[in-house]
């Protein structure tokens, strides 16, 4: 009560901050991504995929970051700069067949209660900004944040990432600067958060209202043991 109270409260910033693969998505989005790039842009890139297992065997070594995984596997499929202009009709397809084969419908009715109830809605994922903004704003999302990929001067799309990737407590810091961007102040807002995973456990325990969507064990766990809510977006 004393919580639903604080949110009511006059001027209070009433935010919802939602994970984006396997939370809204029903399986994840990255790989998907590239495959759809290389197999719409240059398919004979499938050459290159014998290299993709030594990216993992490096990251399971500890020898490469999740990041720079990322980034190898992005140049492996996309090349070292295709031109941001020339990728964005293929992003744009691919938003398009992520939310009609690749979401939870119940995860967009919830998007919708939220806005109903005036919230400010933030996409929050480890996946591309570059393609998370084309699916956040055909979710009408208010703010997109996601891992930031170098474009250059001339518009290339580099294999690398600025800052962080943006997974487990780097988004706090990412969702620290957007409150700071925007003038909001934490203990002036009600922040609900939505996760599958429990690599957003800092984010989860950023919010006021915690809420653990279609977990995995290790999430359902950590929720029955704080008391978050579950629910089930199947």
């Amino acid at each position: 009560m004393a919580r639903r109270e604080r949110e009511l409260r006059d001027g209070m910033q009433k935010i919802s901050l939602y994970d984006m693969d396997r939370t809204i998505t029903v399986r994840g989005t990255y790989t998907p991504f590239l495959f759809h790039l290389l197999f719409a842009r240059a398919p004979w890139r499938l050459v290159a995929l014998p290299l993709l297992p030594f990216g993992f065997l490096g990251y399971g070594l500890r020898v490469i970051s999740r990041g720079q995984l990322k980034t190898f596997n992005q140049r492996l499929m996309m090349g070292g700069g295709p031109k941001q202009a020339d990728l964005q009709p293929h992003i744009e397809r691919f938003a398009d067949r992520v939310l009609r084969a690749n979401r939870y419908q119940k995860a967009l009715d919830q998007i919708e209660a939220d806005r109903a109830e005036g919230r400010t809605l933030v996409l929050v994922t480890a996946s591309y900004e570059l393609y998370a903004e084309a699916i956040g704003r055909r979710l009408g999302f208010d703010h997109v944040i996601g891992t930031r990929l170098m474009v250059d001067a001339g518009g290339r799309v580099r294999p690398q990432i600025i800052g962080e990737n943006c997974y487990d407590n780097a988004k706090i810091c990412r969702i620290e600067e957007l409150f700071a961007a925007q003038g909001w102040l934490r203990s002036d807002s009600h922040v609900r958060a939505y996760s599958d995973h429990v690599s957003d456990k800092a984010m989860l325990e950023f919010a006021d209202e915690p809420i653990a969507t279609t977990p995995t064990l290790p999430l359902r766990l950590l929720a029955e043991l704080r008391g978050w809510p579950i629910v089930d977006w199947r």
